[in-house]
């Protein structure tokens, strides 16, 4: 007997579940929210961990801040991406239970791993950003500074913490949403909208587009681009394999 899905609600009974499910994700973000806020102080010692690492015994080792309410929505700002970062599994969730009953059981078996590698791989990208990408990009910008034996006046460091956390959190949601370029194309390619020879053809296209978007996502400097451009191409490398093998299994039916 050929599986059938679960009876289909009417417009209006999508509509409601939809917006109960919304108001789940958000209500958790909130909730979330609120929660990194009790330990921002804890967070914003974690993020600008890099940063004290790099400087040296005779740089500034502070950050400033020069509007009156500067700090306390800075520490706002981190306590809501904080609580982003950390609810975004139950938004995908959320998504999930949604779509999950109009589907039938193979496809929710196929698109299962999908839903599972999507947060994985966006705390891949951040983990990337923050262990990889700021160890090498903060002692870079900080060698520009100079004493005033080397030039006419010294040339110091004075970042603005809130300019320094925006740059961050760009940073680390810029990384965790191009990590999705595998999730992206292997699911295309069970469409048959892509195919693993398509993308092999288009490799020398797929370079330029590649460093063309990190050059948008990334501050304006060359190292930050190589550094989100470099895990994009090798991402996009293993979506070929990953199409690749997804083909094979495919069971071609047998001729009657």
């Amino acid at each position: 007997m050929a599986e059938q899905r679960k009876e289909a609600k009417p417009l209006t009974g999508h509509l409601i579940e939809l917006r109960q499910r919304l108001l789940w994700a958000i209500g958790a973000m909130v909730l979330g929210t609120a929660a990194c806020f009790a330990f921002v102080d804890e967070i914003y010692g974690f993020l600008v961990q890099p940063l004290a690492n790099a400087m040296a015994p005779g740089d500034s080792q502070r950050l400033i801040y020069t509007g009156l309410t500067e700090a306390f929505f800075t520490y706002i700002k981190v306590a809501f991406f904080a609580g982003m970062f950390l609810t975004f599994p139950i938004l995908l969730s959320q998504v999930w239970l949604f779509i999950a009953p109009g589907l039938y059981k193979k496809e929710r078996k196929a698109f299962l791993p999908f839903l599972v590698a999507t947060p994985i791989l966006f705390f891949l990208g951040g983990a990337v950003v923050y262990f990889v990408v700021l160890p090498m990009a903060w002692p870079f910008f900080l060698s520009f500074q100079s004493t005033g034996a080397e030039t006419a006046l010294p040339i110091q460091l004075e970042a603005r913490v809130s300019e320094y956390l925006d740059l961050i959190m760009t940073l680390i949601f810029a990384f965790g949403l191009c990590f999705q370029l595998p999730v992206l194309l292997t699911l295309m390619g069970r469409a048959g909208l892509i195919t693993a020879e398509g993308l092999k053809k288009g490799r020398k296209y797929a370079v330029i587009i590649t460093f063309v978007v990190a050059a948008f996502l990334t501050p304006p400097d060359v190292i930050s681009q190589i550094m989100l451009a470099v895990p994009i191409l090798g991402l996009y490398e293993v979506s070929i394999l990953l199409i690749r093998s997804s083909s094979k299994n495919v069971q071609t039916p047998d001729p009657a």
